[in-house]
């Protein structure tokens, strides 16, 4: 498992074939986003900050390129600062999701966006991420569970399956626990480029010179395949005024 962030971002800087696919996703992001200064929680390597040079990147462990540490369920910023909240690989991550959710109501502007980049658990990723993939796919937990937030706990713990479970098993009670935020927009994308990129390990068994063909097909395919074998959703709740 990676130990830093510095760690994220030496691999971004020499795999050329990461940086197109998250460049897709990027991208996905960015077109969702409304006007307004962006907040990124779980900054890591930096790589989104070249994409939205303004954004304030934040982190719970500390890198140079980062505005300031923080804990995604304890944000240190006045309510309503800010007008969209980015996420890349956050949320599964966090010990108590439904304090994330309820700090990212709070530090958005009335139509602020919160935007979520998360894998995505369908019949054809669960085989995948649970034979391949070092992060447990729990779909037994709740999301919404209250609770302590730990000071000791590992940042790197993970249940891939937590941003499924909330766009589908608890989109009705997420709503009614944050009525504030509403699930505006979801797609479910990403089938063998993003899988075959190895993703931020060193390997890749996809040559950089294919990835972009491969992903104008994919693009064609999300509808007719997203729930069946998607491994990334998108994700975007809007704050009501």
């Amino acid at each position: 498992m990676l130990k830093s962030p510095a760690e994220y971002r030496r691999i971004w800087d020499r795999k050329r074939v990461l940086r197109e696919i998250y460049s897709d996703m990027y991208h996905r992001i960015l077109k969702k986003t409304v006007k307004g200064p962006i907040l990124e929680v779980g900054g890591g390597s930096g790589a989104f900050k070249e994409f939205a040079p303004s954004t304030v990147s934040t982190d719970i462990i500390f890198a140079p390129w980062l505005a300031l540490v923080c804990d995604a369920q304890r944000l240190p910023f006045a309510d309503e600062s800010f007008s969209n909240l980015v996420m890349v690989d956050v949320l599964h991550h966090i010990e108590h999701p439904v304090c994330s959710l309820r700090e990212a109501r709070r530090v958005l502007r009335p139509g602020g966006r919160m935007i979520l980049c998360e894998p995505a658990i369908t019949p054809l990723s669960r085989i995948a991420y649970r034979l391949f993939h070092d992060e447990p796919v729990d779909l037994c937990v709740d999301p919404l569970a209250e609770g302590c937030i730990s000071p000791n706990k590992n940042p790197y713990d993970a249940n891939q399956a937590v941003p499924t479970l909330l766009v589908g098993k608890y989109r009705q009670a997420l709503s009614r626990a944050e009525s504030n935020l509403e699930l505006i927009w979801l797609d479910r994308f990403a089938f063998l480029a993003y899988p075959l990129s190895g993703g931020f390990r060193a390997w890749s068994a996809l040559p950089a010179i294919t990835v972009r063909p491969l992903l104008a097909i994919e693009s064609r395919l999300e509808r007719l395949l997203g729930r069946l074998a998607a491994f990334r959703l998108l994700a975007v709740y809007e704050k009501r005024g």
